[in-house]
């Protein structure tokens, strides 16, 4: 994923997270807001409750192939993508339909 498809700013995460609109699935939530920029951006959140920092980074990886799978980046939306830890207990396809299933919620995949 690209710098400029990635929200990184503590502000921006907080401004798409208080919109509460949000969409939610057993290991991960989805937080969307309607985009300012001419393309989707995408942000990750893990927190430390997930493991150790190796665990944690394995857990982005994962999500940002995901991303790169599923996404245009030609969204109406900014997403913020927050892993819960049933997210660790499931395998890879599984936790990719789970996204899949979320973003077909917002309507961003069709």
């Amino acid at each position: 994923m690209k710098k400029q498809f990635r929200i990184k700013d503590t502000r921006e995460f907080s401004q798409i997270m208080n919109c509460k609109q949000f969409y939610v699935s057993p290991s991960m939530v989805i937080y969307v807001k309607k985009r300012k920029e001419d393309w989707a951006r995408v942000g990750l959140s893990v927190g430390k409750r997930m493991g150790n920092a190796v665990v944690r980074n394995k857990i982005k990886r994962q999500i940002r192939e995901m991303v790169h799978e599923l996404y245009t980046f030609d969204e109406e939306f900014d997403t913020i993508i927050l892993v819960r830890e049933q997210y660790c207990t499931e395998n890879y396809i599984n936790n990719k339909k789970c996204l899949e299933r979320l973003l077909k919620k917002v309507k961003i995949v069709k």
